[in-house]
């Protein structure tokens, strides 16, 4: 099966990269906004959607946790994909000519201690890929960019230093969204449940919606918290635990979080990607 996969950003963004490497068969299809690539899919213009959840640097990407839980949309995967921060610039630039630097405002605070050595001038970009557009197009050996490689190759860019990023741990998580559900049999290895929930207005609903992960063995992996509609007091959870949500002993757990909740719902049951279980093999703890 092949198709069109969504993402948001521009032709050469770090989302157009994982697009290619999980799905390289599938047309990539940009999108200006995270609103505009949920929209491909729920108009069945893009079969499948690449949309970052969270980076290891920056926390979490807070626009997707407000848009999934209405979407109707399924996670029917996830990615993890290395980060590196390439700083280009026209042919014919060099580090002795350019002075200034344009990117997103994670990539930039992601670059800080290149930047300060290099003394240049930080510019905010709508994003990665974008700015080296911008860059190729302004045809000025005084401005650069930072973006993926893959945006050089688009753009036509000269690298002029590579993988800048201050951070070497630097990963990007993505999740792979759908318009209809995955098909994982209960019991399957490896799998992770995603799920949001709103609790009772009642004291210590959250401690007693949580206990029943705690007593039937749950390993809850994330557990988030966010206003919704502009109320201190409305305030929704994203959370992913191990397992499959039809397990008898996750089942358990869902009953008595559904007692305690207002609103509880499943994003989507999904194969665990590989890069989790290096995380645990090298976790001191374990």
């Amino acid at each position: 099966m092949t198709g069109r996969i969504a993402f948001q950003g521009e032709s050469g963004a770090n989302s157009h990269i994982a697009c290619k490497e999980v799905y390289p068969d599938w047309t990539p299809m940009p999108c200006p906004t995270f609103e505009d690539a949920f929209a491909a899919l729920t108009e069945g213009e893009a079969q499948l959607g690449m949309i970052p959840i969270e980076n290891s640097v920056a926390g979490r990407v807070a626009d997707i946790h407000h848009l999934l839980p209405t979407s109707g949309l399924h996670i029917i995967g996830e990615f993890f994909l290395p980060i590196h921060h390439q700083l280009m610039a026209i042919k014919g630039a060099n580090l002795a000519t350019i002075k200034t630097v344009q990117s997103h405002v994670q990539a930039l605070g992601q670059c800080r201690r290149t930047l300060r050595k290099l003394g240049l001038t930080p510019v905010l970009g709508a994003d990665t890929a974008g700015s080296a557009r911008q860059i190729a197009e302004a045809n000025d050996p005084t401005r650069a960019a930072i973006a993926p490689k893959l945006a050089s190759e688009v753009y036509g860019l000269d690298i002029l230093a590579e993988n800048i990023e201050d951070e070497s741990h630097n990963t990007t998580r993505f999740i792979i969204l759908a318009s209809e559900p995955a098909v994982i049999a209960p019991g399957t290895a490896d799998c992770v449940t995603s799920f949001v929930f709103r609790v009772r207005n009642i004291p210590a609903a959250l401690y007693k919606a949580m206990g029943g992960f705690a007593t039937n063995g749950v390993n809850m992996t994330k557990l988030e918290s966010y206003m919704i509609e502009g109320h201190f007091t409305a305030t929704q959870f994203y959370a992913e635990v191990d397992g499959h949500k039809d397990e008898p002993h996750l089942r358990r757990a869902f009953e008595e979080l559904a007692f305690f909740s207002r609103e509880l719902t499943v994003l989507g049951v999904y194969p665990a990607h590989p890069f989790r279980r290096n995380l645990r093999d090298s976790d001191p703890a374990e």
